[in-house]
């Protein structure tokens, strides 16, 4: 997850010095159409540029009658235990008030039948994610769901509730948790208090409320304590350092940030509707989980620890409450098919291990009779939980065999993808669908997984950068106009893949080119139409909104990542520091300088030496023995508050807390050697 936030055509006009000491944190942050006359020349794109075409409509028709979606367990089960649900649910920022950081009544045109724009499939998964309120999964346990991308469940202790996971943001999760003790406190008089706090997982959309339910003062006075998997702390501040940047430009797209809330865009990630956007916040663990079983009483509720590390997330468990038979499946399992990889980026997830996780769970936690996890709705009944194990155990070690018969056999990830599907028996169930991972990337993750990047071929070990591919793709066709009248034939054709292929070589080598931009919008908006994944969706259609409308101004909003960066090792920020180095500025410095953090007695030592950017900690074993250009002391909040913006490069040097030992100059020549990252690079368009 990340945090973002969006201006169209502004810059950031921010000083140089400033740039330079927040680059090291910006990664922390989640009807048919006519067609032109054949004139020989194709000047114009004619009809409703963003109508679903026949074939669209046909396509999603057909996914109609391939599925029961008159089915309506899932919707008794998504309402079942209904407690009280909000009225015009809208979240405010805690900094800005005028401004939502989550607005579920923007979804409310989601009912009744698909609209032709929309894979009937994926609208009915984002009509049963519009369910939102508090439920009594049984009577001590239950959630809020629809506050957040994430559930929070409440399970009630002896003394106080135990909070499992606490959304994405502390503005969604006090108010999740202030409208659930609004109505609880009606059952529990003597139960308003937080008792324990555990966190399945690493991921943000799990954490970052944490700090809206309980001050940190409050956890360590009150000694509340906080459960969570090895290397949760360690995972969750590295999630998306190095390649934050990158991750950010991609998650815009990925959960459709900028799109409209309505039938021609944004409808639902199928994980949830979509990741919530305000103030994140951590808190380390006093309790970790490491090994399975781990058997634990928290405030007198019996716990049985599943330890599911390197599945969906990097730290992750799963837990049991026998005296409820009561699942609590994280993230390992969900209704819907997970991603392998995510489109945002990052490093693929081992399926086989997955899948081997599930079928664990399965075993150990057999006498379940209720399933909840942290996301979606629950599931009630040992046979129905079993099938449900069973299924999702079998769609990802299917889709891992499957891809390495084929791996084996020669075929290369793109043959791999086309080639697979889902026997009927898992397609069908509609916890298997492909709402948010698809059969096809992660299919090619399971390839990457195994084999790399390189597929074996030689012509494409080491092939012309994208750029020139494209010019000579385009001078093969014998010009712009005869790739134009090309690709008009494909979309007539209902081949929009194909229209795309081509048109985007000929955008990238002409990106003023207004009428082959328009084109390659429209393939994206049927491919997005047609697509059953939210994400798939969001960047077909994220894409054509940036073709028509010009590429997004992403900028970080790293105040709302405060509390999380206090908690964040500071050598992270430094290994980011080194990947932003200018290393053709960089040869042949040899520059030296120390940061000392006063408040931490902690110093360390960061020095360039061919082109390559180190750091270490200094200590007695390790003193600096060598002359360095400047040593700047501070304290690491005032770092913190100048990575955030809220005080800059002037600010700090006069501040009476913070001191420059040496030559000033010498401190800002090495911060000149990087460069403040593009979050706003191309991606249909090329950089300007």
């Amino acid at each position: 997850m990340v945090i973002i936030s969006h201006k169209k055509n502004t810059v950031n006009n921010l000083r140089h010095s400033k740039e330079l000491l927040l680059l090291c944190s910006s990664m922390l942050l989640i009807a048919c159409s006519s067609a032109p006359a054949r004139t020989g020349t194709v000047t114009s794109v004619s009809g409703d540029n963003r109508a679903p075409t026949t074939a669209t409509i046909k396509a999603n028709s057909q996914v109609a009658k391939q599925l029961n979606l008159n089915d309506q367990q899932d919707f008794t089960d998504a309402r079942r235990g209904l407690i009280a649900s909000p009225k015009d649910l809208k979240i405010p920022s805690s900094k800005d008030a005028s401004k939502n950081v989550w607005n579920m009544s923007a979804y409310d045109f989601i009912e009744g039948e698909a609209p032709a724009t929309v894979n009937p499939s994926l609208w009915r998964q984002a009509q049963l994610n519009n369910i939102q309120g508090l439920f009594e999964v049984t009577p001590g346990i239950y959630q809020v769901r629809g506050f957040d991308l994430s559930n929070m469940t409440l399970i009630k202790g002896d003394s106080g509730w135990i909070i499992i996971d606490t959304m994405t943001s502390k503005e969604t999760a006090r108010y999740a948790y202030d409208f659930a003790m609004q109505h609880l406190a009606k059952r529990y008089p003597n139960t308003t208090n937080v008792s324990a706090i555990l966190f399945t997982h690493s991921h943000v959309d799990h954490f970052g409320g944490v700090l809206g339910i309980v001050s940190q003062q409050d956890i360590e006075r009150k000694k509340i304590p906080i459960i969570a998997p090895a290397g949760f702390i360690e995972e969750a501040t590295s999630e998306n350092i190095i390649a934050g940047n990158a991750m950010l430009r991609r998650a815009v797209y990925m959960y459709g940030k900028d799109l409209a809330r309505d039938e021609f865009g944004h409808i639902d990630t199928g994980l949830g509707k979509s990741p919530a956007f305000g103030e994140v916040s951590i808190t380390k663990p006093t309790v970790l989980i490491d090994r399975t079983p781990t058997k634990l009483n928290i405030d007198g509720v019996k716990f049985e620890f599943q330890y599911t590390p390197e599945s969906e997330a990097p730290a992750e468990l799963t837990f049991y409450l026998p005296e409820y038979k009561a699942f609590g499946g994280a993230e390992l399992v969900s209704r819907n098919m997970h991603n392998l990889y995510t489109l945002r980026g990052a490093k693929v997830r081992d399926a086989l291990k997955w899948s081997g996780y599930i079928e664990e769970a399965r075993n150990i936690f057999g006498d379940a009779d209720i399933y909840f996890g942290s996301h979606h709705w629950p599931m009630w009944g040992q046979d129905n939980i079993q099938k449900f194990l069973k299924q999702q155990r079998d769609t990802y070690k299917f889709i891992h065999d499957q891809s390495v018969r084929r791996m084996n056999k020669g075929m290369t990830p793109g043959e791999i993808a086309e080639d697979i599907t889902l026997p009927t028996s898992l397609s069908q169930e509609f916890y298997n669908r492909e709402y948010y991972g698809t059969v096809k990337h992660n299919a090619r993750a399971v390839y990457q997984g195994y084999l790399g990047w390189y597929d074996g071929n030689p012509a494409h070990l080491d092939p012309l950068p994208d750029p020139q591919r494209a010019t000579a793709y385009v001078d093969l066709a014998g010009g712009s106009n005869n790739v134009l009248l090309k690709a008009q034939k494909a979309f007539d054709e209902d081949n929009y893949r194909w229209a795309a292929e081509l048109l985007n070589h000929l955008v990238s080598v002409e990106p003023k080119n207004i009428v082959a931009r328009e084109l390659l919008a429209r393939s994206y908006d049927q491919l997005g139409y047609q697509a059953e994944s939210g994400p798939w969706r969001d960047v077909y259609l994220t894409g054509a909104l940036e073709l028509r409308q010009g590429t997004s101004n992403t900028s970080v909003n790293l105040a709302a990542t405060k509390d999380l960066l206090l908690q964040t090792p500071v050598s992270n920020f430094f290994d980011t520091l080194a990947v932003r180095l200018k290393s053709e500025d960089a040869a042949n410095k040899d520059t030296k300088i120390v940061i000392n953090f006063t408040d931490l007695n902690e110093s360390h030592l960061l020095w360039i030496e061919n082109s390559v950017l180190h750091h270490r900690l200094v200590d007695d074993s390790k003193p600096v023995e060598e002359k360095v250009n400047a040593t700047l002391n501070l304290p690491h909040a005032m770092f913190v508050d100048l990575l955030v913006g809220e005080t800059d490069f002037k600010g700090m040097l006069l501040s009476k807390e913070s001191k420059v030992d040496g030559n000033p100059l010498g401190l800002i020549g090495f911060f000149r050697l990087f460069e403040k990252p593009n979050s706003s690079f191309g991606i249909v368009l090329p950089d300007e």
